[in-house]
């Protein structure tokens, strides 16, 4: 804060309390007045004295006011209204900095950055100071928190469950071009836009035994007697739509123990046996997806996940006992999404609670869940497909694993007269997996226990009904559809390209923002030389951002001019980033081969973390990492071609990335992707795609016209054809020159200072075995990327098809994919609600045990 920011913000005392109709206002008096309220009452600082820190809580505060009015006014008009409620479950959502979303959100972005500039201060730099909430690995997250914005525009009930994890995904450093893991604090200045929800926390049992008896009234009963148990406590975050009044909530569940503190253990002398119960039942919520390569770390992934479903499936029957309707009716007034297979537990769970806590009968029960739940596939490997070891399993949820066992006996019997004397098909539906090791199968624990099951792109879709969950689909074929992935252009247009936006909405109008369709309207001006002009330069200024950010994040000066060749995503072999690296390599060796090679200046930028314990994954972060350490200090090629690794990829990064690159990398195995929302990023930003037939980019090319997509590869079909007839990559490494003179450049070390040994298990995987096909799709790949250099060096083609890239990506809203989960899966409808001011408010919600303040949508 300067000086003179400090003079200026000194000079306004904290306001007297304002008449309740005004305190929320949007006028930028009334911003003005309320901040210097909050860096006063709730910092307890003099503005003068305000550190960065404060100022961001002071404003996030002030904002959240506007949010909290309209949250009760919300949770006021769901109580009055018979609306079935969206319960979405998700073990991560990646939900990004709150402060700018929702000044978008509420459209006081403007009139905020004046009040504050007024006051000496820049928006900017306030911004910067939100520590985002790492509570995501990537495109499940991500898409979880675009679900949550498009859900509270469209005005859905609904209420998002995950967990707090109090150190989210880690912080990623590179040191000596190897990935470093930092523990991500970003719970260390607070959170200031949750709320505590102290008196609905829930006890949450784990391992320990059952006993089988029979009641007074002579029924058959199990008790389970657990071995720990720990409680489970709420924190609510708003969920603002946009230029709505509907906040939902996202309710995240953080583990404690039943008592923090031993006061006996601690008298007599043993300080950490005192504590001992908290330490480990908060490692339940400490980390975002623990290391599972050892027993201990699979039995903590287990046990997270019941946790939160357990703590959800618990919130949602008190919010049925609170509202007065009968537990026979939760089918009816929740639409329980199951976000992949990770809280698929839920569903033995909500057995256990309906015929252990509230009696009701087997078949009762099973009709409730399963009008209840519903699951999202996310994935085409086998080996993504969560299983749990038999006895993992049965030591940590012993009453789970009975109710699987009676599942499964039920089922297997509809199977057995369905298809009778096909014991190959039973080993293949059964919910355990008899083959070797024993294990539990999630996914068709979800498939049986769900109304409808969905992929996330139409090839996906058909992938998953013809292969993955074939048995499946020929069982219960009506269960299955499709519902594309989608993004949310709030964050991912309005409030991270706001110079593309402005010029956007001085050509169409603001109505894209709330309908993406209406881009269509800028399809006309493609043509228009001036307007492309326009285009290009508010690309350009984007470029030069992210290249100042590489310089000073990396040292890597990059000219914004050459073209920037982006690949941003976990990095997993069958996304294949090497796959890119191959073709740098190429380009470096046709330069090295021939000075005058034609080769148009480009940035590869590349940014994503590799899991912990996928040491292969982080291994290709060195290969990407080493490749441009020689490339940049070559004064041959520097100036041609740069490689740069942007570390620690996250949202606020992304909101960088993708308003500023020319070209989006998708180039995944056909038919390994199940949809990617990345690319549908790239593609509303103007960038243009290469990529694989797999997943939406079908779809993208489909939706912005083939001359518009750069297309290579084979396809899913000819994948599984080609690996049917025995698929030898050695033998495109022989007859390929120019393939063969990069492998062997990489493979003797010239990448890796003489080291031939540092990359060898990447290059004799490929060679040998080559699971993704890389070496098949190499010609193909670099004969598309010839034609991606002539579309740049022609720069009216270019631009033209920036334009329509955006212009035509409408259908990739999460708005659009929310409307179909809301009339073909979940059967819900909009709740409009009214902005009710505090004197108007009835004291219903006190009456309902205080519901009014976060019913989330009951």
């Amino acid at each position: 804060m300067t000086q003179a920011a400090r003079a200026r913000t000194a000079e306004a005392a904290p306001a007297a309390d304002s008449h309740d109709d005004t305190r929320t206002a949007m006028s930028g008096a009334t911003l003005r007045r309320a901040f210097l309220d909050h860096v006063f009452y709730t910092q307890g600082k003099l503005p003068g004295l305000a550190s960065p820190n404060d100022l961001y809580q002071a404003l996030a505060h002030t904002v959240r006011d506007r949010l909290v009015q309209r949250w009760i006014s919300t949770a006021e008009t769901y109580l009055g209204h018979p609306s079935r409620t969206v319960a979405y479950l998700s073990a991560e959502f990646l939900v990004g900095p709150h402060l700018g979303n929702n000044l978008v959100n509420l459209g006081i972005f403007d009139e905020v950055r004046e009040t504050m500039a007024e006051l000496g201060l820049d928006l900017d730099e306030l911004l910067a100071q939100e520590l985002e909430p790492g509570l995501g690995n990537g495109g499940l997250g991500r898409l979880a928190a675009c679900f949550m914005d498009s859900l509270a525009t469209l005005q859905i009930p609904a209420l998002g469950y995950g967990i707090r994890y109090e150190y989210g995904i880690f912080q990623q450093s590179i040191v000596d071009g190897q990935q470093i893991e930092l523990t991500d604090t970003w719970l260390r200045h607070g959170n200031p836009w949750e709320i505590q929800r102290s008196e609905w926390a829930v006890e949450v049992k784990l391992g320990g035994h059952t006993e089988h008896y029979t009641d007074d009234r002579g029924h058959y009963r199990v008790r389970w007697v657990p071995a720990k148990t720990v409680v489970g406590v709420p924190f609510d975050s708003p969920i603002l739509g946009y230029r709505v009044n509907t906040v939902n909530t996202l309710r995240l569940w953080r583990a404690e123990a039943t008592e923090a503190f031993d006061f006996g253990v601690f008298n007599r002398g043993d300080y950490l046996g005192a504590v001992n119960k908290k330490v480990t039942s908060e490692n339940l919520t400490k980390v975002l997806y623990p290391n599972d390569e050892t027993e201990q770390g699979k039995e903590l992934r287990l046990e997270q996940q019941y946790f939160f479903v357990s703590c959800s499936l618990q919130d949602m029957l008190r919010l049925l006992d609170a509202h007065g309707i009968p537990v026979t009716r939760f089918h009816e007034k929740f639409a329980v999404q199951l976000n992949d297979t990770h809280p698929a537990i839920g569903i033995a769970e909500l057995m256990r609670l309906l015929v252990d806590e509230h009696s009701l009968t087997w078949d009762d029960a099973w009709h409730i869940t399963r009008q209840a739940f519903a699951y999202t596939n996310h994935t085409l490997l086998p080996e993504a497909l969560e299983t749990w070891p038999l006895p993992l399993f049965a030591r940590t949820l012993p009453r789970h694993l009975e109710i699987i066992y009676e599942i499964n006996s039920r089922f297997l019997n509809e199977v057995r007269i369905r298809y009778f004397g096909d014991e190959s098909r039973l080993s293949r539906l059964s919910l355990i997996d008899e083959h070797g090791a024993r294990s539990v199968r999630m996914a068709h624990l979800a498939c049986v226990g769900s109304h409808t099951i969905n992929g996330v792109a139409e090839l996906h879709s058909r992938l998953m009904r013809e292969d993955v969950l074939k048995d499946f689909h020929e069982l219960y074929p009506d269960r299955f559809t499709s519902v594309t992935n989608g993004v949310t252009p709030r964050r991912w247009i309005a409030l991270s390209n706001p110079r593309l936006s402005r010029l956007i909405c001085e050509s169409i109008g603001d109505g894209w923002i709330q309908d993406l369709e209406q881009l269509r309207g800028l399809e006309p001006h493609a043509e228009d030389a001036s307007f492309r002009e326009r285009w290009r330069a508010a690309r350009r200024e984007n470029k030069v951002d992210l290249a100042r950010l590489i310089r000073d994040t990396t040292g890597v000066t990059v000219d914004p001019d050459s073209m920037f060749d982006v690949m941003v995503k976990r990095i997993h072999e069958y996304k294949r980033q090497h796959l890119a690296v191959l073709h740098i390599v190429a380009l470096y060796h046709r330069i090295k081969s021939d000075a005058h090679a034609d080769i148009a200046p480009r940035t590869f930028l590349f940014a994503g973390k590799a899991a912990p314990g996928y040491h292969y994954a982080k291994l290709m972060i060195r290969l990407i990492t080493s490749v441009g350490e020689v490339i940049n200090r070559d004064p041959q090629v520097r100036d041609r071609l740069k490689v740069v690794f942007l570390p620690n990829f996250n949202v606020t990064y992304g909101q960088r990335v993708y308003p500023a690159a020319d070209l989006s990398e998708q180039i995944s195995l056909a038919g390994k992707e199940a949809s990617g929302t990345g690319n549908m990023k790239f593609a509303m930003n103007g960038a243009i795609t290469i990529g694989t037939m797999d997943g939406a980019n079908i779809e993208l090319r489909e939706a912005i016209g083939a001359e518009n997509f750069f297309p290579f590869g084979l396809s899913a079909s000819e994948v599984y054809a080609l690996k049917a007839s025995g698929y030898r990559p050695a033998d495109y490494y022989e007859s390929h020159s120019e393939l063969r003179a990069v492998i062997d450049l990489l493979s003797q070390g010239f990448f890796s200072r003489g080291d031939p040994t540092v990359f060898q298990p990447i290059f004799g995987n490929l060679l040998h075995h080559d699971p993704y096909m890389l070496l098949a799709d190499f010609a193909s790949y670099v004969l598309c990327q010839n034609d991606v250099t002539a579309a740049f060096s022609d720069q009216p083609r270019w631009d033209r098809m920036s334009v329509l890239s955006s212009a035509r990506s409408g259908r990739f809203s999460s708005d659009r994919a929310i409307r179909e989960y809301c009339e073909r899966i979940w059967r819900v409808q909009p709740v409009p609600v009214p902005l009710l001011h505090r004197a108007a408010m009835s004291t219903a919600g006190t009456r309902r045990n205080g519901e009014a303040g976060a019913s989330g949508g009951m």
